[in-house]
């Protein structure tokens, strides 16, 4: 007979920002041995869809990223539930006159319809453990909803069948050089305010929390000592899921839930060992307009970070701010430049200039969405001579628009989720560079973006010695 489905509910308190996604990743990689893991990420704002994700074309959170790398799965946009949707599906329910005329109540309706989403996952993926990260903080007035329907998710599955994780911040103050609890403390009851008692307190420290600080969180907040687990500052997230086997997070998931699934980190050990202990070391560019915040690239650190883990390599990234680019002597040294996708015209110059310099002194160039598609405005202005070429995003007037709008979408008057997403098949040119990386002529990759390189001018760009490897 097959075992319930368990759940576990990471929450988070104190301040946002602490690494909730991580935590339930890391906590979801050492239980995969040998269970199917689902991921579901609650988010309080009312948008209906943030990010972008993969095959299916539905835009999710961008923990789903981690969510991918730590446990192997290729999540769906189902696993994301904003309050916008959920208020959408009310909204559509109420229409359909599924409520049969009954005034709709945040309780029950609402909260209903949550659980109901999180009961369908699970029962569609036939998951063994569903991992439920609810975004934001304890005591956030846009969370209240998804943290009472988690609270009534204990009399649903049954006690013995969820667990609450909550991660905190256990500060140092300057000067005090003492951990301090409080703040968990007051997160704690917050939460138990709600009606949801932790059975897992995740600290989050500069430092491994002492025996003290332990049995202090352990006394005011009603878990076990040992339920008191570190979650130490590290410089490089993967670091995670060792620490919290050596915190024996595991072991204490395996009573709560009655099940057993032994955590295997071998390969994992393997990656970070590649990580710390590089063979060669580079240098490269990234030349966009969000420079000064970090996290607007972040699944291209992510995606640098596995790079650097599977060839051995340590890679520095030069951020460059290209808003008013004029000095390009940051090229200097650098062994390749990548230009990110971003949206309007801000910065757009000077990401061709850095473009331009790149093709001229032979530096390796990687454009991503609008990085490719003003790779192609560089080429066809200095190049094929096309004077003024430019994307009718930029410039609904050029004489040359290199890059244009996707025919099907010159008529598209709401903009939410309607580019063109999701896994797309490309047919690649052999003995191209990129034939030579995928060793095939077929390949899907996901898309997102509403342009395309202009056909009409398809045939002077490779005269003039572009290559087009791969189209779609």
């Amino acid at each position: 007979m097959k075992m319930p489905t368990k759940y576990i509910i990471v929450t988070g308190g104190v301040l946002s920002g602490l690494g909730k996604g991580i935590a339930a990743a890391s906590i979801g990689h050492l239980l995969s041995s040998r269970l199917k893991i689902v991921p579901i990420k609650c988010d309080g704002y009312l948008n209906v869809d943030p990010g972008t994700m993969n095959p299916f074309g539905g835009e999710v959170d961008m923990d789903f990223g981690h969510y991918e790398r730590y446990l192997g799965v290729t999540c769906k946009s189902k696993w994301n539930l904003t309050m916008g949707k959920v208020f959408d599906m009310v909204r559509q329910k109420e229409r359909r006159g599924d409520y049969l005329g009954k005034t709709v109540q945040y309780i029950p309706h609402v909260t209903d319809v949550i659980k109901s989403h999180v009961f369908d996952v699970a029962r569609e993926e036939s998951a063994d453990l569903v991992i439920v990260e609810i975004g934001g903080t304890v005591g956030d007035i846009e969370n209240e909803l998804f943290l009472e329907s988690m609270r009534q998710m204990k009399e649903d599955v049954g006690r013995e069948n969820i667990a609450y994780v909550h991660l905190t911040y256990v500060p140092i103050p300057y000067g005090v050089n003492e951990q301090k609890s409080k703040p968990t403390q007051q997160s704690v009851n917050l939460l138990k305010q709600r009606g949801i008692f932790p059975d897992i307190i995740i600290g989050r420290c500069s430092q491994f929390l002492t025996k003290k600080v332990k049995a202090k969180i352990s006394n005011f907040c009603d878990v076990d000592p040992e339920a008191v687990i570190t979650g130490l500052d590290v410089d490089d997230v993967y670091e995670i899921p060792i620490i919290f086997e050596k915190e024996g997070i595991a072991e204490i998931l395996h009573k709560k839930l009655n099940i057993y699934s032994p955590p295997d980190l071998r390969r994992w050990k393997q990656f970070i060992d590649n990580l710390r202990h590089p063979k060669k070391e580079i240098t490269v560019a990234m030349c966009g307009k969000y420079t000064k915040l970090e996290d607007s690239y972040a699944s291209i650190i992510e995606s640098f970070n596995h790079c650097a883990a599977h060839l051995g390599c340590k890679i520095n990234l030069k951020w460059v701010e290209t808003t008013d680019l004029k000095d390009t002597s940051f090229m200097e040294g650098v062994d390749g430049v990548l230009v990110p996708g971003g949206f309007g015209h801000r910065g757009t110059e000077g990401k061709i200039e850095a473009i331009r310099v790149a093709r001229e002194r032979n530096i390796p160039f990687l454009g991503l969405c609008l990085g490719l598609q003003l790779g192609v405005i560089e080429f066809a202005r200095h190049v094929c001579g096309l004077e003024r070429a430019n994307s009718t995003e930029m410039d609904a007037d050029t004489p040359h628009p290199v890059i244009d709008i996707l025919p099907e979408q010159k008529e598209i008057v709401d903009k939410g989720g309607t580019m063109r997403l999701g896994a797309y098949t490309a047919v690649l040119k052999e003995g191209t560079l990129v034939h030579s990386l995928y060793k095939s002529t077929e390949v899907s990759e996901r898309h997102r973006h509403r342009y395309e390189v202009n056909p009409d001018y398809h045939q002077i760009i490779t005269e003039k010695g572009m290559v087009f490897s791969g189209c779609s």
